[in-house]
């Protein structure tokens, strides 16, 4: 009997280790998305912005993958306890990783029209700037899930604070430039969505470092993470 549940636990560690790959490699192709629809951007590159639009199906499949495979473990191997939140976390993990790939389609979406109007002063050097912090964020994110790690986990989920300053200071800048001449208006209310959506990435690393807290202690973070978007309070 003892056998047979060492056989069924190594059975779940292999199924669990090919499901890690496929977040690792979906991982390491949204941290390049990222770096990449925001150079795109910087350097008004219709071809990186058009790259990114396509290689987000890649990211897409993978994210069904694991959602199958994930289901299959827990089909046929009825996980107990700490196994199943196991699984679950990398379900949620993949979904996070998903959406943060879809604002990075987005974002190349949008450089293709704004390539079509002069640039609005130094926006997207401070736009790549910003996704550079996302992007180390997810890094560090996914090491924390790969190492176990609740502390560096806890760690990026503070830094989203910074990604919010660095966003309402750029909606602050958007709104100086629409006010000074109505012709970048068009130009800044697509660099505004582009900031939101590398804003909105953010927080989507912050539910992955979330999901490993919760993996590694068993307890979901309190909610009280300094939330550092002010622009509902500006725009009342």
């Amino acid at each position: 009997m003892n056998t047979d549940k060492g056989h069924i636990a190594s059975v779940f560690d292999r199924d669990l280790e090919q499901i890690q790959a496929l977040i690792m490699k979906m991982g390491g192709l949204v941290e390049d998305q990222i770096l990449t629809a925001a150079r795109g951007l910087d350097e008004r590159d219709e071809e990186l912005a058009n790259a990114v639009r396509m290689r987000d199906k890649v990211i897409d499949e993978l994210d069904e993958q694991v959602n199958t495979e994930a289901a299959r473990v827990i089909a046929l191997r009825a996980p107990a306890a700490r196994d199943l939140r196991v699984v679950l976390s990398v379900i949620k993990i993949s979904n996070n990783l998903e959406r943060i790939g879809d604002y990075a389609k987005n974002m190349g979406k949008r450089t293709g029209v704004l390539v079509q109007h002069q640039p609005v002063g130094s926006s997207s050097g401070a736009l790549r700037r910003m996704a550079k912090a996302v992007d180390l964020m997810l890094k560090d994110a996914l090491d924390a899930y790969i190492q176990q790690d609740a502390e560096l986990a806890e760690a990026v989920r503070q830094r989203d604070q910074e990604v919010d300053q660095m966003y309402n200071a750029l909606f602050r800048e958007f709104i100086t430039h629409m006010m000074e001449d109505p012709r970048n208006i068009t130009s800044c209310m697509h660099l505004h969505f582009i900031a939101k959506n590398i804003e909105r990435m953010g927080d989507h690393v912050t539910s992955i470092a979330e999901q490993v807290i919760y993996l590694v202690t068993g307890e979901t973070p309190d909610e009280d993470r300094p939330k550092g978007d002010k622009t509902s309070v500006a725009a009342g």
